[in-house]
């Protein structure tokens, strides 16, 4: 089973700023192809004589290198292909009606590099001793572009990566890459097999192993044995206290010189302050997915199918028949905007959904609408839970429990 890592990095100084020029420079091959593409899209429709004529969609980078970018050639080549490859898959996701077309990468914020097996070797550090693996010893570059051994805090076994991705955010470093689990129990077909084996339980059945859960503002997660999920008085305190420090470096940065130095560190101060929040809600969910996966009573966990970025969305401007704006309570839904995010929905049951596949369970998702008067399933309540409508059936293929033929209320 593929599964997603990610691990911290350590590299020095100077290993920090060739990082940092592999990234910008892989940044701007993909917006220089993004711009180009731009280019052709608007002038493909005003010129006279290139209609029909087909949007280049390639992988190419050399036309970018000139004498005002000579400083790319002092980057391996694979780094500035991989930047025109971005490109050229997210069209492809395009093409498929999976996104929309590629965008500029801003400066500012998460910054990372995509970097192929041609650049680096991931080779597992064996203990003489236990024979098992104890850590993973990263050395990136070639013999012209050396960057050399960085030291990272891999804390579980892995297989070798074909590809890696090398970001910093907040002056931290991060290693995050896709490979195979080498310790996974459960495959697609078994998980498929327990989705289809749904069907022929009974209502007493269903309700003695399902545990349903109910995300909401005032409490993150209530399960249907009547446990409550929430954070901790000093962590909430605590994160009230960043938000406020996050502002206040904020402030300070706007005052100092624009590309200073001491601008750059104010920002930096502002970032740290507000992944402390980031770091509280993602432990939060790995405790309470920890406490709702260890719970031997229970094999198939329920949770509704919400829509998080359709509800975070902000409200649309309201004129009047004058065009003059008219209140849309934006302050207040950006309020419960940011209880809903801070509430971690999507972690809790993201985490939940990868942590039960080692352990034999499932996870599923039923409609939020009308699931309490229509399709008791699993209520998010301990009154109704158990409960099986008959006209409910389940997709093997993605775990959800669609509506075949729902009666009329």
């Amino acid at each position: 089973m593929l599964n997603g890592y990610k691990f911290l990095l350590y590299p020095n100084q100077e290993q920090q700023q060739i990082l940092l020029q592999w990234i910008g420079s892989q940044r701007l091959i993909s917006n220089a192809t993004v711009q180009e593409d731009r280019y052709y899209r608007r002038f493909q429709r005003q010129m006279v004589g290139t209609a029909g004529m087909a949007v280049p969609v390639d992988q190419e980078y050399s036309r970018f290198i000139t004498e005002r970018t000579a400083f790319l050639r002092k980057v391996p080549s694979q780094i500035l292909r991989n930047g025109a490859v971005k490109f050229r898959q997210g069209y492809r996701r395009f093409f498929q009606k999976l996104g929309g077309r590629p965008k500029i990468q801003k400066k500012t914020g998460r910054q990372a590099v995509w970097i192929t097996q041609e650049l680096f070797e991931c080779l597992p550090q064996i203990d003489d001793q236990t024979g098992e693996i104890g850590s993973y010893q990263l050395t990136l570059g070639t013999d012209k572009f050396l960057v050399g051994v960085i030291p990272s805090v891999a804390h579980r076994s892995h297989a070798v990566p074909s590809s890696i991705h090398i970001a910093v955010e907040g002056g931290h470093w991060w290693l995050s890459f896709a490979a195979e689990e080498m310790s996974a129990q459960t495959s697609d077909a078994t998980t498929e097999q327990m989705a289809e084996d749904l069907r022929h339980l009974s209502a007493d059945q269903l309700a003695e192993r399902t545990l349903g859960g109910d995300r909401g503002i005032a409490k993150p997660l209530m399960t249907s044995d009547g446990q409550t999920f929430d954070l901790q008085p000093v962590h909430k305190e605590r994160i009230t206290k960043a938000r406020r420090q996050r502002k206040k470096w904020q402030r300070r940065a706007t005052r100092r010189k624009k590309g200073s130095r001491n601008q750059q560190k104010a920002y930096r101060q502002a970032a740290r302050y507000q992944h402390y929040g980031t770091n509280v809600h993602r432990e939060y969910a790995h405790q309470t997915r920890h406490a709702l996966v260890v719970n031997a009573e229970c094999d198939r966990y329920v949770f509704e199918d919400l829509r998080i970025q359709n509800m975070t969305q902000r409200p649309k401007v309201k004129r009047d028949v004058q065009g003059r704006f008219l209140r849309n309570h934006a302050a207040t839904k950006a309020g419960l905007n940011r209880a809903i995010l801070s509430s971690a929905w999507g972690a809790v049951v993201s985490f939940t959904r990868y942590k039960v596949l080692r352990t034999g369970k499932l996870v599923i998702w039923v409609l939020p609408a009308y699931n309490r008067r229509r399709v008791p399933l699993v209520a998010m309540s301990t009154r109704t839970i158990g409960r099986v409508h008959p006209n409910l059936s389940v997709n093997a293929a993605d775990t959800r429990i669609t509506q075949t033929t729902m009666p009329r209320a």
